[in-house]
């Protein structure tokens, strides 16, 4: 199952803005915390390979065992346990992603009393829209992580029941069709949040413009979804 979403884009800042007497500006305070959020997401965009090499592996040894015979018994429970760890590993690098996104949520939640502060409506209405649609981006994200989790559930179960040498066809047929759709609802969810991270990016930089900070963008590459 390929579960790859777009982590935040990471900006190098080459900044060179003159800071005034009464310290740092509203719209440099947001700007810290934004990249500040960015930063904290740095587990979520590392743990992203790991899970889909996994996830390949996992297949794999998916389609080893749908091609033997139940005959082959002693083959089958072992490709299956090697499956059961994988889904464990699994499990453990989206509880450390998830924890980074959290961290990244709660950083991110700072800039709003700030948006208030702001002297320019035009700039404070983008921010507002940037504010939303982030806590939109979070919210999906829940809402992957539980299908995410539900799925893996669900494939663990999977790989108990292969072990059982008597085991009714139909119970599996059902079983591997109940799987297949949270794999899609995995899908649709990820979709979903890679929509709002494309949208938030394209926000957070016209935020930047139009606060007119002397702010160099140099994108790094973007995970594709």
């Amino acid at each position: 199952m390929k579960r790859k979403a777009i982590p935040l884009l990471l900006f190098m800042f080459f900044i060179t803005i003159l800071f005034a007497c009464n310290g740092v500006s509203t719209e440099e305070e947001i700007h810290n915390h934004l990249e500040k959020a960015v930063s904290l997401e740095s587990d979520f965009v590392d743990k992203q390979n790991e899970i889909t090499q996994l996830e390949v592996r996992e297949q794999e040894i998916y389609s080893e065992i749908i091609n033997l015979d139940m005959e082959e018994y002693k083959e089958i429970t072992e490709l299956s346990e090697e499956a059961i760890t994988i889904i464990e590993e699994r499990a453990s690098l989206i509880e450390v992603e998830k924890e980074s996104i959290d961290a990244s949520q709660e950083e991110f939640n700072k800039i709003e009393e700030l948006i208030s502060k702001l002297d320019n409506e035009a700039l404070k209405k983008k921010a507002h829209s940037m504010y939303d649609t982030m806590q939109n981006r979070y919210q999906s994200y829940t809402s992957l992580h539980e299908a995410y989790n539900e799925s893996l559930k669900l494939e663990k179960e999977l790989y108990n029941m292969l072990q059982t040498e008597n085991l009714e066809q139909e119970e599996l047929t059902n079983h591997i069709h109940k799987t297949n759709e949270s794999y899609q609802s995995v899908l649709e969810a990820n979709d979903n949040f890679n929509q709002y991270t494309v949208k938030y990016n394209e926000l957070k930089k016209e935020f930047y413009e139009l606060a007119d900070l002397n702010v160099t963008f140099k994108e790094d590459d973007a995970a594709n979804a």
